[in-house]
């Protein structure tokens, strides 16, 4: 196996986006903040932007965003977005970085249970450690936390098996990294739309007025058809890794 920067192999940007589109809901691809800030985000912070090749093939990927923060949970961003919002007004700023955010990680169905995820954390955090970053945190998105919408997040990260890690299996793998639980993140990401445009992102029909369960969705999702929008604000999971 290899491990390159996207901006080593720019040939292998679609591969990589084929991995990563196939792990997340169509209507996450709809928050406006990242359309905003990702242009400079690969601009600056090509670095923290990693694949694993396997026989040339991308298998799996991260990316991380340095940004300045405190380490205290009060200083921490309300989640993903603002996450990326400091770090790159940050780098404008000329403020120095003393941490490094996880954003994102996605291993191809096809390299599951293989310890691909692990191994993107681990290089990120390598490359952290080696800028003299003092802290790595990330805004999880735990990966059943939608089997359970109506659960607030301090709630659900609660929830442990006997051997008192989480039983959600995301979680887990930064725990078995020595990451703790910091707070929710409670204002990760905004995502707002028509009512069409959500019921294209969701393939359902929303007949009327209220809050609903979608597929996908961590938390539920507000539809004003007087309005005609749909509003979704997603909890996240602050975590620290040693």
């Amino acid at each position: 196996m290899e491990i390159v920067t996207r901006a080593d192999r720019p040939e292998l940007h679609e591969a990589a986006a084929v991995v990563f589109r196939e792990r997340w809901p169509e209507f996450v691809f709809h928050d406006n903040v990242p359309k905003r800030y990702m242009g400079r985000v690969e601009e600056y912070f090509a670095r923290y932007d990693v694949m694993v090749l396997d026989g040339g093939s991308v298998v799996a990927g991260g990316w991380g965003v340095p940004m300045a923060w405190d380490g205290s949970a009060d200083d921490l961003p309300p989640g993903y977005d603002d996450a990326l919002i400091r770090a790159v007004d940050g780098r404008e700023a000329g403020i120095e970085p003393t941490s490094l955010s996880f954003m994102a990680v996605a291993v191809g169905s096809s390299h599951d249970r293989r310890g691909m995820a692990g191994v993107v954390l681990e290089e990120l955090a390598r490359r952290a450690c080696s800028d003299g970053l003092t802290h790595v945190v990330a805004p999880l998105r735990p990966t059943w936390k939608h089997r359970y919408p109506m659960v607030s997040m301090a709630e659900y990260a609660g929830w442990s098996r006997p051997d008192g890690l989480s039983i959600d299996p995301w979680i887990r793998t930064h725990q078995r990294m020595g990451a703790r639980v910091l707070c929710p993140a409670p204002r990760s990401m905004v995502i707002e739309g028509t009512v069409a445009e959500w019921e294209s992102w969701a393939d359902m029909v929303f007949p009327v007025s209220r809050e609903y369960v979608v597929p996908g969705a961590l938390n539920l999702v507000l539809i004003d058809r007087e309005r005609d929008r749909g509003v979704y604000v997603e909890e996240n999971l602050w975590v620290q890794h040693r």
